[in-house]
């Protein structure tokens, strides 16, 4: 593990907000090649910025004080980044050796967390997204369940039609919300989440259909922007979003 800053967190004395995060940015991103062919999925460039930067800032700005970013392709392209930026947070870097798959990842790199026995927030580091993570760990502690996962609404960039039984079209609508909600690839996990979590392999597969059986998996509701960036599409649908607002700055 190498750490990229040394800033002091000095006493935490706010409770109501997570100070400790992990961020999964092992992923090759294979649909967005050429852009991954010589960067990790999480260094692809949102409005000028990498992905995982704009994750990091959002952190800090909701008072998480250490990020672990959890590694694998292209791993010295996030560690020289990190080292060569000036971070709003402690940030440290571990590098998986082999592939562990996400649970794995969530898994190895809970243990460079500072607060073994305190919430921590984890990250897929292909998201992009702006909400409340106070409003979101409020909700986790009102709850008092294990997990607690963001569910926003999926991008419908050509919107929605409806038919009738003879398969005319009878509403044509653009950019109406979808009625059903998607894993948002953000998370606050209780302490106890580490050991239900797999030494490889996917959480998604083997740790939520536990914690859904037990009743222990709470959903937040996300109506602010989120994108997942899988593709080139994904990526200029993005930049046509974010370019009124920043470029009226």
């Amino acid at each position: 593990m190498s750490r990229l800053t040394d800033g002091a967190s000095g006493e935490h004395t706010d409770r109501g907000a997570v100070r400790q995060a992990v961020i999964l940015a092992g992923g090759s991103g294979s649909r967005l090649r050429p852009l991954t062919r010589t960067r990790p999925k999480a260094m692809v460039e949102v409005h000028g910025t990498p992905i995982l930067r704009h994750q990091l800032d959002w952190l800090a700005e909701s008072g998480v004080e250490q990020v672990v970013v959890s590694t694998g392709h292209l791993a010295p392209v996030i560690g020289d980044y990190l080292a060569s930026h000036q971070l709003p947070l402690r940030t440290d870097v571990v590098a998986e050796e082999r592939p562990l798959g996400r649970g794995g990842g969530l898994k190895f790199a809970s243990a460079a967390l500072d607060w073994f026995d305190e919430p921590w927030l984890a990250l897929y580091g292909d998201i992009w997204t702006r909400f409340s993570l106070t409003g979101m760990f409020a909700h986790h502690r009102r709850h008092a369940a294990l997990a607690t996962v963001a569910l926003p609404r999926p991008w419908l960039p050509r919107g929605s039609v409806d038919c009738d039984e003879r398969g005319r079209v009878t509403t044509l609508v653009s950019h109406v919300p979808p009625p059903l909600r998607v894993n948002g690839g953000v998370y606050v996990f209780d302490p106890r989440v580490v050991e239900l979590l797999p030494d490889e392999g996917d959480h998604e597969e083997v740790t939520l259909p536990r914690l859904i059986q037990a009743r222990q998996l709470i959903g937040y509701l996300v109506d602010g922007p989120w994108r997942a960036i899988n593709t080139p599409r994904d990526l200029d649908d993005i930049e046509r979003e974010l370019a009124p607002a920043t470029d009226d700055v």
